[in-house]
């Protein structure tokens, strides 16, 4: 098979192929860049083999880094792009379930697929758009289907995260797990445990944030490789939930948005030690738990104004668009009157500082103040009182005058 046109991405990267072809070796295009450009999918990393040993790879190029040379992998820097060169290659046994004990540089592209992840991924294109098919990638393309390389259990004995590529390759690319693929998956999945959880993490999200994500999410409960992953062992009926109250047409806008829904459906005890068991940032745990207290606070209340203040209208939407999927009561546009009627939107909006308060009533830092600087700036997000500095004075000297 033939592309009828290679996309802008392969096309700006054949100098390269080019100059390694050249010097008397084969390079080809690799990897899930080529099955996007099959498939029509945006393209995003361009993955380029070669039959060039890393050292021979850097003879060719004037201006290289050794971002994993250990491993085949040159970085070749050219005017138009930066472009990862990785050689030809076989792989050990796999000491951790993650890493080759030892990696052998070979001349063979066939040899170099054998060792890819799932059919579909095992794709070469060469510079004239011809599609080098050697594991029938691209009969399981036109069937939708996720099928291994080879024995499905030696690649995911030899890196178990395919495992949870498998479930999020079944959710971006809305494709069904060939059900040999999805046995040894299946047997495979306590392995999981021995893999990195933030890049486990990664996957979980990427699954999370496609249009499919039902269909990757009802994998991993097949599977029951949940059980394997951190807080969740036992969450059958909990992660069944999260397909059940959710409408079918529903796609996560954020991230934080995924990951609160899902931590509300598994109703953890500690939810704030969920996301640390998963190694996400700080920045990330805050966005998630704000949506999760938002999303308890709109079980039992409509959106007021402190709520508008404290947690900000968009965060207030991403919650507000959990309870639509959901057929709950939602409310767009009190959100926006509440929104537009507020005075500051932030604290540090206050036109008088603590400084200006110690100053004007000789008061030192302490709990007084503090408490008198909460109480200006709630009156100010309720209305009632106008943010000021002669208003502002003359509440906080009322109210120690009642002291």
């Amino acid at each position: 098979m033939r592309l009828h046109q290679l996309p802008s991405e392969f096309q700006k990267a054949l100098p390269i192929l080019e100059k390694i072809k050249q010097a008397g070796f084969e390079a080809y295009f690799v990897g899930g860049s080529v099955r996007d450009a099959i498939l029509g999918r945006p393209i995003h990393d361009v993955d380029i083999a070669s039959s060039s040993y890393p050292e021979e790879t850097k003879a060719i190029f004037s201006r290289t880094i050794d971002v994993g040379i250990e491993h085949g992998t040159v970085l070749v820097l050219e005017e138009h792009g930066e472009y990862e060169i990785t050689t030809f290659r076989t792989e050990d046994v796999y000491v951790d379930y993650r890493r080759p004990s030892q990696v052998s540089f070979v001349r063979s592209l066939e040899e170099d697929l054998k060792r890819r992840d799932f059919t579909v991924n095992a794709f070469a294109l060469n510079e004239e758009a011809q599609i080098i098919d050697k594991f029938d990638g691209l009969r399981d393309l036109e069937n939708k289907t996720l099928r291994a390389v080879g024995v499905a259990t030696e690649r995911f004995t030899e890196d178990a995260l395919r495992i949870m590529r498998g479930f999020r390759f079944a959710a971006t690319l809305d494709f069904t797990i060939e059900e040999t693929t999805f046995e040894a998956m299946k047997t495979t999945a306590p392995l999981l445990e021995k893999i990195s959880i933030e890049r486990i993490f990664i996957e979980c999200d990427k699954l999370l944030m496609a249009t499919s994500w039902r269909k990757g999410i009802r994998a991993l409960i097949d599977s029951k490789a949940y059980n394997y992953l951190p807080d969740m062992k036992e969450k059958n009926r909990e992660l069944e939930e999260l397909l059940e109250v959710i409408s079918e047409d529903f796609a996560f806008r954020t991230s934080e948005q995924a990951w609160a829904m899902l931590m509300i459906c598994l109703e953890l005890s500690a939810p704030k030690s969920f996301l640390k068991h998963w190694k996400t940032s700080n920045d990330f745990q805050k966005t998630v738990m704000k949506l999760v207290a938002i999303y308890q606070l709109r079980q039992q209340q409509s959106v007021n104004k402190q709520m508008c203040y404290r947690y900000g209208k968009e965060l207030l939407y991403l919650v507000e668009e959990l309870r639509q999927a959901q057929g709950l009561e939602v409310d767009y546009d009190r959100i926006d009157r509440i929104d537009h009627s507020l005075t500051i939107h932030d604290k540090h909006e206050i036109v008088v500082k603590g400084g200006d308060v110690m100053t004007t009533f000789q008061l030192k830092p302490g709990p007084l103040l503090g408490r008198l600087l909460n109480e200006v700036e709630n009156a100010i997000v309720a209305g009632n009182l106008a943010n000021d500095s002669t208003a502002i004075m003359a509440f906080v000297g009322e109210k120690l005058a009642n002291e």
